[in-house]
């Protein structure tokens, strides 16, 4: 079978807006590969590390925003 990693990745990282705290932190309970190529995309800090939560960058706090709205809002509901 052929797999969408870009597809999983935005979804990881739309996901990761859900465990956001402390402004720009979120739980790093996904997939090590899918995290790595956030990384590589500059959407995270490295992963590697004694840390349970990644660092999003500026870049990749705007696009995981967007992405979760994108995949899981519904018309006319506010996302709190």
């Amino acid at each position: 079978m052929n797999i969408n990693k870009a597809a999983i990745d935005d979804t990881v990282l739309a996901l990761l807006h859900l465990t956001l705290h402390d402004h720009n932190r979120a739980w790093k309970g996904f997939d090590w590969d899918s995290l790595n190529r956030l990384y590589e995309r500059g959407f995270i800090g490295d992963p590697v590390n004694k840390t349970k939560s990644v660092v999003l960058t500026d870049d990749g706090l705007r696009e995981s925003e967007r992405l979760f709205k994108q995949l899981f809002s519904t018309a006319g509901n506010k996302i709190d």
